[in-house]
């Protein structure tokens, strides 16, 4: 199975919300959470439950827990051969809805136009 593109959103005025969160959280996660994304481009839509699940309109989860604490990465794919990162936070019981509907957001600003909305790291 080829390997699943898993590209990073890029705001308009050139940041990019995950790389902001990411780096704030400690060693330990960032390696989990980067574990995750790793997985995410192995398997792309294979990829299921206990380490990603969907949301709701287009918008998946990567799932990553340590020491209680539930990261959560949102994603969504474009066409059949990418995954884009919209975001990360760390939630409470549940997703909240925002968050959702923020990812929602930025997947239609990325599908109008990729280029624009794909991070490059300097």
């Amino acid at each position: 199975m080829p390997k699943t593109r898993v590209a990073l959103y890029r705001e308009e005025d050139g940041s990019c919300p995950f790389v902001e969160w990411f780096d704030k959280l400690p060693s330990k996660v960032q390696d989990k959470c980067y574990l995750r994304l790793e997985r995410l481009r192995e398997m792309g839509h294979e990829l299921r439950r206990p380490e990603a699940d969907f949301l709701r309109d287009g918008i998946y989860e990567l799932r990553v827990s340590l020491g209680g604490v539930h990261h959560r990465i949102l994603y969504f794919f474009h066409g059949a051969m990418a995954a884009v990162v919209s975001h990360g936070l760390v939630k409470e019981r549940v997703v909240p809805s925002k968050e959702i509907d923020h990812a929602v957001e930025r997947k239609k600003r990325f599908e109008a136009n990729p280029a624009k909305h794909t991070y490059e790291e300097a």
